[in-house]
């Protein structure tokens, strides 16, 4: 196979972006497809091939190219793709055969740089995890399977598989999850998602909101939204009877959930920017409490595999203090018996039942009545964690 110049240089464009200038992967390369609409669609899975596996083993890539910058980096994922290198291509490192001979030693290097992490990274998932760790970080940098999250307010699981098979999609659904469609062949477009029939959402993350153990008529607050797929989730659960408040800083993105809960048939939502008020003004009013907290997001990598590379020690035990912060006063909107539940897509203890085991010390009236930990490794899905708790009487 051959490459295309055009095509090549905005790889390197994109992962200038990302791995230089830090910034978001998927934001990047819809930016420059949305630049480029002539990009046909074998144009653009090779720039996202090119520049996803790239960003995800940057450092063992590194090693074969014997050289750190984004041609030869370039250059040694290209050949593992199957392309020919042209006499165009430039770069510095390691010629063709000795790129051959270095990627048979890469088994012989270190931990950090076989699985591509940061060193600081690596040291501490193994303090964390100890013997786990081999194993979640090889899960992690496998590619992620689609999954859909059927939405049961319009359609059963089986209607979702019909309908899906009738538009050329094929599925199978995922055993342990009754919403869950996980797809085989095909690509979910926006026509399809629009209807509302079905939302992109991993196996791991539809396991988090049942942990809320949701009834009709309930009031429930998720207190950390985002575009809302656990609030949506939520309501379907709830038969769309009760109400539920979507609460987020951002309110772009509350925006956007209002428009999915619309396509969705959900009524029983309403979106809230958080303000200094807000605390107060919903003290005593839920009966359920999602905090799905800013977290690392490790559990994400095989979808977002540059967040490695932007995460840093000070930045995470930042989000430490705000996840204890977070614990601390969200519960304050429970009403006299409610409960609330914790939840992040990390795989650190330190992010999860560690922080649960510190708000209790803390706070000694909460108890434990469930908790759920997803491994990317035995589950084969992101890596989460949830907790039910309630108060003691």
């Amino acid at each position: 196979m051959k490459l295309h110049r055009v095509l090549a240089e905005g790889c390197v464009a994109v992962l200038e972006s990302v791995l230089e200038q830090g910034q978001v992967l998927d934001r990047v390369l819809e930016t420059v497809f949305h630049a480029n609409p002539r990009w046909g669609k074998r144009d653009r899975s090779f720039v996202a091939e090119t520049v996803f596996e790239a960003t995800r083993w940057k450092r063992a890539l590194e090693f074969v190219a014997d050289g750190s910058g984004l041609p030869a980096l370039c250059a040694v994922q290209w050949r593992r793709m199957g392309f020919e290198l042209p006499g165009w291509w430039a770069w510095r490192g390691a010629t063709v055969t000795e790129m051959s001979q270095r990627e048979l030693e890469l088994h012989t290097q270190p931990r950090a740089i076989r699985e591509s992490v940061p060193e600081w990274l690596d040291e501490l998932g193994s303090a964390e995890l100890g013997p786990r760790w081999d194993a979640e970080l090889a899960a992690l940098n496998q590619r992620a399977p689609i999954v859909l999250r059927v939405n049961t307010l319009l359609n059963s699981r089986d209607e979702a598989a019909k309908w899906l098979a009738g538009e050329g999609i094929e599925s199978q659904p995922l055993p342990d999850i009754s919403t869950a469609l996980q797809i085989t062949r095909g690509r979910i477009g926006k026509p399809l998602l629009s209807t509302g029939r079905i939302e992109i959402q991993d196996s791991g993350s539809q396991r988090i909101t049942p942990v809320l153990d949701l009834e009709p008529g309930m009031r429930v607050i998720d207190a950390c939204a985002g575009a809302g797929g656990k609030t949506l989730h939520a309501a379907a659960l709830m038969e769309n009877r009760g109400e539920v408040i979507a609460l987020d800083v951002n309110g772009r993105k509350l925006q956007e959930l209002s428009r999915r809960a619309g396509r969705a048939g959900v009524s029983i939502v309403r979106t809230q920017v958080w303000e200094p008020e807000t605390l107060r003004d919903l003290s005593g009013w839920a009966d359920r409490v999602l905090i799905d907290a800013p977290c690392s997001g490790l559990g994400t990598l095989r979808r977002q595999p540059d967040l490695k590379w932007r995460l840093t020690a000070p930045s995470l035990e930042k989000t430490r203090r705000l996840q204890r912060r977070l614990l601390d006063h969200y519960p304050e909107m429970l009403r006299l018996g409610g409960r609330f539940v914790y939840a992040t897509c990390s795989i650190l203890p330190s992010e999860n039942e560690g922080q649960i085991a510190l708000l209790r010390e803390r706070d000694p009236r909460w108890q434990v009545e469930e908790s759920l930990t997803v491994s990317p490794s035995e589950d084969g899905s992101d890596g989460l964690f949830a907790s039910r708790l309630s108060s003691k009487k």
